[in-house]
């Protein structure tokens, strides 16, 4: 997103310099994968060719969601993920002279960065969005509605209990508007698809690698052939770690991942533990970390206490134990915090009243920053007085 915003080059993206991997002997090829030949230990290429293997690593990541909606496969209709998306972007809406309207499928973290790229370029964004709420399936109700709230802010027409029909072509093969659910047409330019992500595993039909929705790995990351592995969004655990999901299109699990399979390859078995839930957003100008488990809705025997700042942007949802009190994760919206701070509480399992009251230990923000830690503290006691 931040190469179409102007802020970085495209280069910055990369992880090295290009003389890097000359340099320590790794050779890049630029070749599409036509399939996977497990028993001869061969890649076959587009062209035909092949490379032999010792060990291979599957790292293919995620294509955006298609559910056969009417015109999914126009021209001028994408998803951001990869570098292809961003180039296509800048051909289909590189301003608001060639692109009028965008209109926008599905409420989660890569539609609210596409709303934000478009908005940059001033170009107009209809956003629609299935739950009451962004997000509405991941946070809770009050986080939900502050985010729709900020997007609305920033002149995004944020359609929520809204779905996608029908998308209509012009003459030239190219999106000239979609068909809501309620039966309203809106001319549009683009359609972004960010109604979530799925495995791209396509090439690997009748290659014996298992996969269900995503390529099949034990905690070692290993297929059900021994010397092929399988990391990042690609990846499907056969025993999700404790409450995590079996496919996690998430970065930093990627590049986890990406370390735990190096030691596997140079024979240092290494299972795959990757800790407490983290991740982190930013929706327009509203910095997003959740640590632990805070669920859309509590799950039973759990509560949340929800602090809101009253500015539009600050909030926080801790979800903790009834009985027990104990905490078990935190949403924090606009107050930067320490992860080391967080994963000693859920390791010591902590209670949420000893993480109300200390809450300023995990903080990092600016100087300046105007410290809320008294008025979650005042909420929280008043809660528990009444």
């Amino acid at each position: 997103m931040y190469v179409y915003m102007g802020h970085m080059k495209f280069g910055h993206t990369q992880p090295y310099e290009n003389w890097f991997w000359k340099e320590n002997r790794i050779e890049l090829m630029n070749a599409y994968v036509n399939k996977i030949l497990p028993d001869e230990n061969k890649i076959e290429f587009e062209d035909g060719s092949h490379l032999a293997y010792d060990k291979l690593i599957l790292a293919t990541g995620s294509i955006p969601n298609k559910f056969g909606w009417p015109g999914q496969n126009l021209k001028g209709v994408q998803g951001l993920v990869s570098k292809q998306d961003l180039l296509q972007l800048e051909q289909t809406a590189p301003n608001n002279k060639i692109c009028k309207r965008a209109v926008i499928i599905g409420g989660g973290l890569i539609g609210v960065e596409l709303a934000e790229m478009l908005h940059t370029r001033e170009i107009p964004v209809t956003f629609l969005v299935r739950e009451r709420g962004f997000w509405r399936g991941v946070l809770p109700l009050p986080n939900a509605t502050m985010i729709s709230n900020h997007i609305k802010e920033h002149h995004i027409d944020l359609r929520e209990e809204e779905e996608l029909k029908e998308i209509l072509s012009d003459d030239n093969g190219h999106v000239r508007a979609v068909i809501t659910k309620k039966g309203e047409e809106i001319p549009c330019n683009l359609v972004g698809l960010c109604a979530g992500v799925r495995p791209q595993i396509e090439f690997l039909k009748e290659s014996g690698i298992e996969y269900n929705r995503g390529i099949m790995v034990n905690r070692n990351l290993q297929t059900n052939f021994s010397n092929i592995y399988a990391i990042g969004d690609c990846a499907e655990q056969r025993e999700p770690v404790g409450e995590r999901k079996a496919v996690e299109a998430v970065w930093y699990t990627g590049r986890m991942m990406g370390e735990v399979v190096a030691q596997n390859i140079c024979g240092n078995p290494v299972k795959w533990n990757p800790g407490h839930w983290f991740n982190s957003a930013k929706f327009f100008e509203i910095e997003y970390q959740t640590y632990g488990w805070v669920w859309n809705n509590p799950k039973e025997g759990n509560d949340h206490f929800t602090w809101n700042g009253n500015d539009g942007r600050s909030m926080i949802t801790i979800e903790y134990e009834i009985t027990s009190r104990k905490f078990i994760g935190i949403n924090t919206f606009n107050i930067r915090m320490r992860h080391e701070v967080f994963d000693k509480w859920l390791n010591e399992e902590q209670t949420i009243d000893h993480v109300v009251h200390n809450l300023r230990d995990a903080c990092f923000n600016p100087e300046f920053f105007k410290e809320p830690y008294h008025d979650i503290k005042s909420q929280f006691t008043n809660l528990l007085t009444n």
